[in-house]
């Protein structure tokens, strides 16, 4: 039986920056197997809030799922909040509800948090990425915290100074890859590494 993977989210998603064009998401699958086949949606929106990513999310998805097929939503929303000014409380809130709502719907969720960028203050960043940790430890969802591990990471730093200050290149993929493979990743798509 076919499944679906629908991974939504900020620009990271895209893999914008990447001169190969796989992003975190593209090393990733190709370091996953599964049974069954995996149909997968990328759907990211650069700079996108929480507020924004609830509002799109179950329409996004809803045409994609494979009826009667088991569905997995990836949710890596960055760090637009904080720059947005959106409190804590309400990233908190917007979260909650979409994985509240998808997993009521039979949708298993994951969460990748947001990695650091020189475009928005690093205590902030920080605060959200633990906020959301919060919210996926008590639902015992699996969350990929970025910004501890990167934030002072030299490689992560110099990759993000190539572009943007926002987006890294081959090797910070790679790195937020990593963090994925590590966390969880294989046991909640019940998939095994290749």
């Amino acid at each position: 039986m076919a499944q679906t993977l629908c991974v939504l989210g900020d620009g990271l998603v895209s893999g914008f920056g990447d001169a190969r064009q796989l992003g975190w998401v593209g090393r990733v699958l190709a370091r996953t197997h599964t049974t069954d086949p995996l149909f997968t949606a990328t759907l990211p929106v650069i700079g996108e809030t929480t507020t924004s990513l609830a509002a799109r999310w179950q329409e996004e998805t809803s045409r994609r799922w494979i009826p009667d097929a088991p569905r997995f939503l990836a949710l890596a929303p960055g760090a637009a909040d904080v720059n947005a000014g959106l409190s804590l409380a309400r990233s908190r809130l917007n979260l909650a509800n979409v994985v509240d709502q998808a997993r009521a719907e039979g949708t298993a969720v994951f969460v990748v948090g947001p990695a650091p960028s020189r475009a928005t203050e690093g205590r902030a960043a920080a605060a959200l990425s633990k906020a959301w940790s919060d919210v996926c430890d008590r639902r015992d969802i699996p969350f990929v915290e970025c910004h501890e591990p990167l934030a002072a990471n030299s490689q992560w730093l110099a990759d993000i100074d190539l572009t943007d200050g926002v987006h890294p290149t081959q090797v910070g993929y790679g790195l937020v890859a990593w963090l994925v493979l590590h966390h969880r990743w294989h046991d909640w798509l019940g998939a095994t590494e290749t």
